[in-house]
């Protein structure tokens, strides 16, 4: 009767935890009792609940575990990616499927690529009217809106960089959290396993605590004799038995580049995996190569502009001034000068002419024309393919993303198989566990009227 009530509680605990997430299917392995030897021959006993065994499928969560990390990875990939989207402010063509094929275009007239346009459209106006005070109020309006963008888009992909740095510590937390909670569960597990049997829900708990740990970065783990399980992540040992050997933290390689080592030893790391990782190469690769790229074009437009307008005479016949002041996207700005009056604007060849508009088309004819320092591209050129790297790595990172999901959805289903609670299967279990109950008392009340008309014969 004991053995059948044991294997209807754990149908129940089965049962109720039906919708928790981690939990592994139990079961109760009843055994036959040790044979009576009797005058004719061995004679059973019944039958003990011999333990309660966990229903797991290892190879399935070290598959999940793995595959945790490489989904954490393309996971922060992705965020950082979409961030630099929002920076940039331009449609990204493909950015959201699985094309490669991937531009700048004019959907976002607040953009860079609107904002060029526009300023060598401004410059043809000027050479069509060179003594246009609209046209050239108009010019100055397009220039400053230009370098504003120019400012805006550094300031979020400056503001980009510190807050995936900030997303790093937070995920640096979570793993040391992690990693403490893991250490303390290997306690529990060996002490509640010391005497005998499997401390199933504490196994499930560290399960849960590894495939989180996981998705932030790629990790080693081993099982000890005593049940415990060690982690390593980068070649480390962090968590040894019971003891959290070491914890991880950042450092700063150069230039606010944050990377990850360990806390007590200092041992910088080589991570293969996770969101962390994820992150940390979105931030040096493509969002480094794309804040690159925006300071390049912006410094280039600066030179190359100056260098035509400071030859040019203006309507008052001074000459040499700047038109774009700074050396990069962070602080180009418009000759504030040339901004409080409009006919300093350099445009003539001739300081007698003021009609003349052969510096102004020399200004408009520059927006069609190839920079060396662009890789032989012109303005917009550079900067649509600029935007279609950022798109084509947003792109990959969409795809890979999904596709890991699907992976991940089939480990999932098929660990569930295994180690999923089946309702209508633990619902047969438990009426089989039930009637075989009622069977043994019913056993028992024979027995016991049996030894009742015994007892009463003998008297």
């Amino acid at each position: 009767m004991q053995a059948q009530m044991t294997g209807v509680e754990v149908a129940g605990q089965n049962l109720a935890n039906v919708n928790t997430t981690g939990y592994s299917r139990q079961r109760v392995d009843i055994q036959t009792s040790p044979d009576v030897t009797t005058g004719i021959g061995p004679e059973g006993t019944g039958a003990n609940a011999a333990s309660i065994q966990q229903i797991v499928n290892t190879l399935l969560n070290t598959q999940v575990q793995s595959q945790q990390s490489t989904s954490g990875y393309w996971n922060g990939q992705q965020s950082a990616l979409q961030s630099a989207q929002n920076a940039l402010d331009e449609f990204l063509n493909g950015s959201a499927s699985t094309s490669s094929t991937t531009s700048a275009t004019s959907d976002s007239s607040t953009g860079l690529a609107s904002q060029l346009s526009g300023l060598f459209s401004a410059f043809s106006a000027v050479a069509t009217s060179p003594t246009s005070t609209t046209a050239r109020q108009a010019l100055i309006g397009q220039a400053q809106t230009l370098a504003t963008t120019f400012n805006n888009v550094s300031t979020q992909l400056g503001n980009l960089k510190t807050s995936l740095n900030s997303s790093l510590n937070d995920n640096l937390n979570s793993a040391n959290k992690l990693l403490s909670g893991i250490a303390t569960l290997n306690q529990q597990i060996s002490a509640a396993e010391f005497s005998g049997g499997t401390a199933n829900d504490l196994r499930d708990a560290r399960e849960q605590d590894l495939e989180n740990l996981s998705q932030l970065t790629n990790i080693t783990t081993s099982t000890e004799t005593n049940g415990s399980v060690d982690v390593s992540i980068g070649g480390q040992a962090l968590v040894t038995g019971y003891k959290v050997a070491d914890t991880l933290q950042t450092y700063d390689a150069g230039g606010g580049q944050m990377l990850v080592q360990t806390a007590t030893g200092g041992q910088a790391l080589t991570l293969t995996g996770g969101s962390m990782q994820g992150t940390i190469d979105a931030r040096d690769g493509t969002l480094a190569t794309l804040q690159k790229n925006v300071n390049t074009l912006a410094g280039t437009l600066i030179s190359q502009v100056n260098g035509i307008h400071n030859g040019g005479y203006s309507l008052t016949g001074s000459t040499g001034a700047n038109f774009f002041n700074g050396t990069d996207a962070a602080t180009i700005t418009v000759n504030a000068a040339l901004a409080g009056n409009p006919n300093l604007i350099q445009t003539s060849g001739s300081a007698t002419a003021s009609g003349d508009n052969t510096v102004a088309l020399q200004l408009a004819k520059l927006g069609s024309a190839t920079q060396n320092a662009l890789g032989n591209q012109t303005f917009n050129d550079n900067y649509d393919a600029t935007v279609a790297a950022l798109g084509d790595s947003l792109s990959t990172a969409n795809t890979q993303v999904a596709n890991q999901t699907a992976v991940t959805q089939m480990l999932s289903t098929q660990r569930s198989s295994v180690s999923g609670v089946n309702v209508d299967e633990e619902m047969t279990n438990l009426m089989a566990f039930q009637r075989a109950y009622e069977a043994s008392a019913k056993l028992v009340s024979t027995v016991d009227t049996l030894m009742g008309d015994t007892l009463a014969m003998k008297t």
